[in-house]
């Protein structure tokens, strides 16, 4: 049991270490990156670290409540008005799944689950929660994530801002009173629980996405995640990654760095494609309609739509849309696939 404890100590410390370096450096989800890195780092070295499964699941839930905070009680009216736009957002991440897949089996050699899971856009905590039960190969999966999330956060930017763009300062939203964050996480955590219980994938960070999406749209809960607990969350997430990433090797990194540019090439042509075609038959601005489409991080995401002034209701509506949708695909597309590499 001590030992136990030290190894949980450890692994916290040193993952917050990392979280806080990585997110002061201004690193794209820095936390659960530098989380990462600096545990697996400790492992390596040989240092006894370990997270146990239902603090990993805490850390889930918190994930999922913050992603739900983005939802408003006005969500019902704006996907009436954005229903088209949002049609051909789904027939995109269909596409991207399909098209990302065939690259990194044919191309690359993975299994189709490891192949689905690296493609998901958008849902990087999701896939995680998903590898970490056992889903495919996680250290490829996490590999593949991480490089495909770098580069569209360095390349969207500048690329939208060529299409059409008017910057404005982006809006900071208040956290959620923590009474009622308190109550959410252990609403989730109890409804996620059930749900693993079921067998439903990700069960603690759906649970808390519906029920804090459902509180905001319903308007009993308003603001976001508290920031701190969002970056506990992280940093726990991260630290259970770093404890799976020592296996990872040189050669396998380069291999699956060449595997990641190519699976960014083929999702960023299959947004452009949609987004086009979103613009072309909607109306609404190309490089607005690309942002929400393109396959990033929904926090990500909302962010540079927000810092190039767009309308931050579309980017997120659509962000969240991506986020359900493809809590739904994945595990089908994985469903009967083979772990591993």
């Amino acid at each position: 049991m001590r030992e136990k404890a030290k190894a949980l100590v450890l692994a916290v410390l040193i993952g917050a270490a990392g979280a806080g370096g990585f997110t002061a450096l201004g690193v794209p989800a820095g936390a659960l990156i530098g989380a990462s890195l600096a545990v697996a780092l400790a492992a390596a070295a040989n240092v006894p670290v370990d997270v146990p499964a239902r603090l990993r699941d805490v850390a889930f839930c918190v994930i999922g409540i913050s992603l739900g905070s983005g939802i408003d009680p006005d969500i019902g009216h704006r996907v009436i008005a954005w229903g088209l736009s949002l049609g051909f957002l789904v027939l995109s991440l269909i596409v991207t799944l399909a098209c990302g897949a065939l690259v990194l089996t044919r191309g690359f050699g993975y299994t189709r689950e490891t192949a689905v899971l690296a493609t998901a856009p958008g849902t990087m905590s999701n896939v995680i929660a998903l590898a970490l039960e056992g889903r495919g190969d996680v250290n490829a999966i996490m590999v593949l994530q991480i490089v495909r999330m770098l580069v569209l956060v360095a390349l969207v930017p500048p690329l939208a801002t060529l299409l059409d763009t008017a910057p404005a300062a982006p809006v900071l939203r208040a956290a959620m009173p923590v009474a009622a964050f308190a109550l959410l996480l252990a609403a989730a955590y109890g409804l996620g629980f059930l749900g693993q219980r079921r067998g439903v994938p990700a069960a603690c960070l759906l649970a808390g996405l519906v029920l804090s999406g459902g509180g905001h749209a319903a308007g009993l809960v308003q603001g976001a995640a508290p920031a701190w607990a969002l970056f506990a969350g992280f940093t726990l997430t991260g630290a259970t990654l770093g404890t799976r990433l020592t296996s990872v090797g040189l050669v396998a990194i380069v291999r699956m760095a060449k595997a990641g540019a190519a699976l960014v090439a083929t999702t960023l042509a299959v947004s452009f494609v949609f987004a086009a075609l979103t613009s072309a038959v909607t109306g609404l601005p190309l490089a607005e309609v690309w942002i929400a489409f393109a396959p990033g991080g929904v926090e990500a995401m909302a962010a540079i739509g927000l810092s190039l002034g767009f309308d931050p209701a579309y980017v997120a509506l659509h962000h969240f849309a991506r986020i359900l949708t493809l809590i739904v695909l994945v595990p089908l597309a994985t469903r009967g696939g083979r772990s591993g590499a």
